[in-house]
């Protein structure tokens, strides 16, 4: 797939809704590849619930050191010009995360917004660039609701994140619907979470933050010399 860039319609739906659905933009080869990685940390690292006996739900951050695959995401060719173009050049990589969420029957939902307390009170303009941003990258179809879905607010990054928890089914609450490697880009004040997930398998995502050079890392303070072998010049930077 070419590269992606911040075109005016989606300029326009990112004003509007706070976050865009990428459709494909993982290969098949890669999205097998990276599917197998992280089939091998949920098997590795993945708790049993004492009561079910099935794996616990896994997120698992700071991955670079876990495999070369989760480098080469760090600015991937179909989606970090992208990235450049919606948070500008001075930025960095915070947070490189997998989640497998599992059928869990009790589990409900949740929705937040990222950044902790006190980001949750900051809002940016519709012109500016924003604080932060996350990709989603589906490795699993998410055909369906309450398959786990990624769960939005469209247009939620403009208002404030209430005092009270937010149901993940309350009003305007949209679960989107994607396909393995399709991707969701999102602000970090647009209030977001998961489904409940009532199908028969587990839904598997990769997750990465980027943030303007003024913040704080989410996962590390600095990376082993192993890892940093392995990055180029711009991944290190």
């Amino acid at each position: 797939m070419a590269p992606l860039r911040f075109s005016s319609e989606m300029q326009r739906r990112w004003a509007i809704d706070g976050y865009l659905l990428l459709d494909g933009v993982l290969k098949k080869n890669e999205l097998k590849r990276i599917s197998s990685v992280v089939d091998r940390l949920y098997r590795k690292h993945a708790q049993p619930d004492p009561k079910t006996g099935n794996k616990k739900p896994l997120d698992r951050r700071n991955t670079l050191g876990d495999d070369d695959v989760f480098v080469e995401f760090i600015d991937h060719p179909a989606t970090f010009d992208l990235v450049l173009d919606i948070l500008g050049p001075n930025i960095q990589l915070s947070m490189a995360e997998v989640v497998v969420r599992p059928p869990d029957p009790r589990f409900k939902g949740f929705i937040h917004t990222d950044g902790g307390q006190a980001m949750k009170q900051i809002r940016v303009t519709e012109t500016s660039w924003p604080l932060q941003i996350k990709i989603q990258y589906f490795l699993t179809d998410v055909n369906r609701e309450d398959r786990g879905n990624f769960t939005v607010f469209p247009g939620s990054h403009l208002r404030p994140y209430p005092d009270q928890p937010v149901a993940v089914d309350a009003p305007g609450a949209v679960q989107l619907q994607a396909k393995a490697g399709d991707a969701a880009v999102f602000a970090h004040s647009l209030w977001h979470g998961a489904a409940p997930n009532h199908a028969h398998r587990a839904r598997k995502t990769l997750i990465y933050c980027y943030s303007q050079m003024c913040f704080r890392t989410f996962d590390f303070l600095q990376h082993a010399p192993e890892v940093l072998k392995k990055c180029t010049a711009r991944q290190r930077r």
